[in-house]
């Protein structure tokens, strides 16, 4: 029963949030803790974590009118904010890496770094809803099951995701090296 209560407050505080954006000072309070734990242990620096942080409260109180209850804890939606903004992070160092050393190196020499700024766009080019299941289970190491919950969505849903992203990586890659 206190789950349920627990569900209940949360959605009435989404609600609120929703017609009065100084609720949102609540949420916050709520998924601090968490948002800011979950992004610390994917960044390197604390003050690119707090920024990041910062980052995905700005985008939730600008989004919340978009938030949809679909019976899934409000850090469920925060935390795919966070997923992808991580991922826009890393994505963003790879491509500034390569800016700086393709000054040093000719091209073609490095096909490592090559090959993950192209795994890099094959992602960016997967439906989000792809993108964050593979992001969730590959980089964050999350089960399916765990993604499931998160996402709302049956297990076999989930799963289904991941094997058609792979799917479109593994077709994506077939042409480009063919």
């Amino acid at each position: 029963m206190k789950a349920l209560e627990t569900v209940t407050d949360e959605q009435l505080l989404v609600e609120a949030a929703k017609r009065d954006p100084a609720c949102f000072a609540e949420l916050y309070e709520n998924n601090f803790d968490r948002v800011y734990a979950f992004i610390a242990r994917r960044v390197p620096d604390r003050n690119e974590a707090q920024d990041l942080t910062a980052d995905v409260f700005h985008q939730a109180l600008v989004g919340i009118g978009r938030f949809e209850w679909r019976g899934v804890p409000f850090a469920g939606w925060l935390l795919g904010i966070a997923a992808n903004l991580v991922a826009r992070r890393w994505r963003n160092a790879v491509n500034q890496a390569e800016l700086e050393r393709g000054e040093f190196e000719e091209p073609g020499i490095n096909g490592e770094a090559e090959r993950r700024v192209m795994l890099l766009q094959f992602l960016d080019s997967l439906p989000a809803d792809q993108r964050h299941v593979l992001i969730r289970r590959f980089v964050d190491q999350q089960s399916s099951r765990d993604i499931a919950l998160e996402l709302g969505k049956s297990l076999g849903a989930v799963k289904q995701l991941q094997f058609r992203a792979l799917q479109a990586l593994r077709a994506r890659a077939r042409g480009n090296h063919d």
